[in-house]
């Protein structure tokens, strides 16, 4: 599916060996956790815990290239597969309407880049059907992805929101806004 960055490769959390068959398509390894898409700022605090930074880089930032790393919310019942073991759990919401919809109908995506693991992004549909080529059962094709930068991520599950990837959206930005709000960084 298209979205604001790259492409991606999802499945419906619900979906009955959905997770297995995403890991399988991509050739990623089963300790490396997925991301959830998610389609508005509810949706993310139904699996994460929303800090006063998170909350502050939400506001800014999404829609849009952020992924936040977050404490799962203990009642989310995300399965282990999806976060690597982890209590944490990399939640974005994507500045392009056709992941957002999705989530809003199936509930929040695991999602990862649409290639195969350690090979270079998808940024059309042609180039997913390339890397998955029959590993996938669909394609949507939403012209070239806009941004062919994967999104920052920032780890909020801690004291201090430390930058685990800059992406998208320049670690700067990031660091202005939380050294604004007199957020420690």
């Amino acid at each position: 599916m298209p979205t604001d960055t790259v492409y991606g490769i999802g499945v419906a959390l619900d979906a009955e060996d959905g997770l297995a068959r995403l890991f399988a398509a991509k050739d990623r390894p089963l300790d490396r956790a997925v991301v959830l898409l998610v389609a508005d700022l509810e949706q993310a605090a139904s699996v994460g815990v929303l800090s006063p930074p998170a909350r502050l880089l939400a506001d800014r930032f999404w829609p849009g290239g952020l992924t936040l790393v977050l404490r799962q919310v203990p009642d989310a019942g995300l399965p282990a597969a999806l976060t690597g073991g982890a209590a944490t759990i990399g939640v974005r919401i994507p500045d392009h309407e056709s992941p957002r919809a999705l989530a809003r109908a199936l509930g929040p995506l695991p999602v990862t880049s649409a290639n195969l693991s350690g090979q270079p992004d998808a940024r059309d549909a042609a180039a997913v059907l390339v890397h998955l080529g029959s590993r996938i059962d669909l394609v949507l094709d939403g012209g070239p992805a806009r941004g062919g930068v994967p999104s920052t991520v920032v780890d909020c599950s801690g004291k201090l929101p430390r930058i685990l990837r800059a992406g998208v959206i320049a670690p700067d930005a990031v660091f202005t806004l939380l050294a604004a709000a007199g957020l420690a960084h």
